[in-house]
C-alpha cells in the first residue's frame, strides 16, 4: 500500500509539479481505499498501523507538491478519517493511541492531515485523555509560544469547558496588539461572563503597543459593547485614543461616525482632530517623509469630509503627494478651473518621456481633464495650440497617435 503513495514516479527533479499533482493525486487515493478495504474485512488493526506509516509517508512528500488544486489535501484528509475510522473499530491501547496521536500533532508531519484531537475523545476515553492532557501540558510548558503546543492545548480545554484553565493559556503569551485579549473576551463572553470579558477587552485597548495596537477587532468588540449599553461617548473616547496612536484615514472616519452620533462632530471634536493630523504632516514635511511614504492624511481626511477649499490649502502648503493633488484637481475643477490646469499640466510633462498603453492611457485621461479646465475658462484656443505641439512632438508613437484620436484629441 506505501507503494502507491510514492512519490518518485512523478517527481521531476524532486519535486511534483501542478501538472503531475493530479495523477498522483488518482493513485495516493488508492491508499485510501486500500485502507477503509482492511477496516470493512475485520483487519481494523492492521489498518490502524497502515494508516499511521502512510500519513507519514504523505507528510515526507506534502512540502515537495503543487498542489494548487488540492487534490493532495483531500487524500490525506481520507488517510486521516481512515485512521479515525480504523481506531473506532479496532479500539487500539487508548494511552499508546496518546502518545502517537500527540507526537504526530506536535510534528512537521501533521500539515498534511491536519488531525483534530477532539476527534477521538471516544477512541481515547478518560486514560487516553488523561494522557493526551499530560503530554499536551508538558510539551505547552516546554515552549509556551510554540504555536501547535499552545493550540491543543487551547483545544483540550475548551473541550473540557476549563474557561479560567483556557484563559491562562491565552494570558501567558498576551499580544502587543490586543489580539489576545480579544480572544479571552470573547472566550469569558461565551461563557457567560460579560462583565470579565469587557475587563479584559479594555485592558487589551490599554495595554496595546502604539506602534502595532490596537487590533481592528478589538476596537470594534469594545464599541459594540458600549453601544449595547448605551454608552456612545465612550465609543467617542476609543475612537479618538485610536486616533492619537494612529494618524489614518481610516481612525479618522471611524472618530468622525462615532462622534456625529452625539452631535459632538462639527466643532471641538473635528478641530482636535485635524490638529493632530497637522502635526504630523508638520513633521512629515520636516523630516521630508510627506513624498516617499503618501502625501499627508491631513489633506485625504480634509478630501473625505468634503472639505475641499482646506484640502487644496494643505496642499499647497506642501502636505500633498501626487495622488492627492489629482484627486483635489477632479474635485475642484468646476469652481477652480485654473487650479485644476495648472496641476493637470504638471503632471502631463513627465509622460511625454513614457511609453507603453498604461502610460498613453493615463497621458488621454489628463489631457481630456485640461482640455475640459480650458473649457470651462473659454480658453479652447490655448488648449488646441498645446495639443498640436504635443502631438507633433509624440509623433512617432503611433499607438499614441490612435488613442487620442479615439477621444477626440486631435
Amino acid at each position: 500500500m506505501l507503494s502507491l503513495l510514492d512519490p518518485r514516479a512523478f517527481a521531476r527533479y524532486g519535486y511534483i509539479e501542478y501538472a503531475d499533482a493530479h495523477a498522483y493525486g488518482q493513485q495516493a487515493a488508492e491508499a485510501v481505499t486500500a485502507l477503509r478495504t482492511l477496516t470493512d474485512s475485520g483487519r481494523a488493526a492492521d489498518a490502524v498501523e497502515a494508516s499511521r506509516e502512510a500519513m507519514r509517508a504523505l507528510g515526507r512528500t506534502y512540502g515537495e507538491i503543487d498542489d494548487s488544486d488540492g487534490v493532495i489535501g483531500t487524500v490525506a484528509s481520507g488517510l486521516a478519517e481512515a485512521h479515525l475510522d480504523a481506531c473506532r473499530a479496532a479500539r487500539p491501547d487508548p494511552v499508546r493511541t496518546a502518545d502517537w496521536l500527540v507526537e504526530h500533532l506536535l510534528g512537521d508531519l501533521n500539515d498534511a492531515t491536519d488531525i483534530d484531537l477532539t476527534d477521538y475523545t471516544d477512541v481515547l476515553g478518560e486514560p487516553g485523555l488523561a494522557r493526551a492532557r499530560e503530554l499536551v501540558a508538558e510539551a505547552w510548558r516546554r515552549n509556551p509560544k510554540g504555536w501547535a503546543e499552545k493550540y491543543l492545548m487551547e483545544q483540550l480545554l475548551r473541550s473540557e469547558g476549563s474557561v479560567d484553565a483556557l484563559i491562562a493559556v491565552h494570558a501567558a503569551d498576551l499580544s502587543p496588539t490586543g489580539a489576545t485579549h480579544l480572544l479571552i473576551a470573547q472566550e469569558l463572553e461565551r461563557a457567560g461572563r460579560p462583565a470579565e470579558s469587557l475587563e479584559w477587552a479594555e485592558r487589551g485597548l490599554r495595554e496595546a503597543g502604539p506602534d502595532r495596537g490596537p487590533d481592528p477587532r478589538l476596537v470594534e468588540f469594545v464599541c459594540e459593547r458600549y453601544l449595547r449599553a448605551d454608552r456612545p461617548a465612550d465609543v467617542v473616547t476609543v475612537h479618538r485614543d485610536v486616533l492619537k496612536g494612529r494618524r489614518s484615514l481610516a481612525a479618522y472616519q471611524a472618530l468622525r461616525t462615532a462622534a456625529r452620533t452625539t452631535g459632538r462632530w462639527d466643532g471641538a471634536e473635528r478641530t482636535s482632530a485635524l490638529d493632530l493630523l497637522r502635526a504630523d504632516a508638520d513633521a512629515d514635511v520636516r523630516s521630508r517623509k510627506s513624498h516617499e511614504c503618501g502625501g499627508a492624511v491631513l489633506v485625504d481626511a480634509l478630501i473625505d469630509d468634503g472639505d475641499h477649499d482646506a484640502a487644496w490649502q494643505a496642499a499647497v502648503d506642501g502636505y500633498a503627494d501626487q495622488r492627492q493633488w489629482l484627486t483635489l484637481a477632479d474635485r475642484l475643477r468646476d469652481r477652480r478651473p485654473a487650479d485644476a490646469l495648472t496641476v493637470y499640466l504638471r503632471h502631463i510633462a513627465p509622460f511625454r518621456t513614457r511609453t507603453g498603453d498604461s502610460a498613453y492611457e493615463r497621458l488621454t485621461e489628463l489631457l481630456l481633464s485640461a482640455r475640459a479646465c480650458h473649457r470651462a475658462l473659454g480658453t479652447e484656443d490655448e488648449f488646441t495650440a498645446y495639443l498640436a505641439g504635443l502631438r507633433a512632438d509624440q509623433k512617432r508613437k503611433r499607438r499614441l497617435m490612435a488613442m487620442l484620436d479615439r477621444h477626440g484629441l486631435r
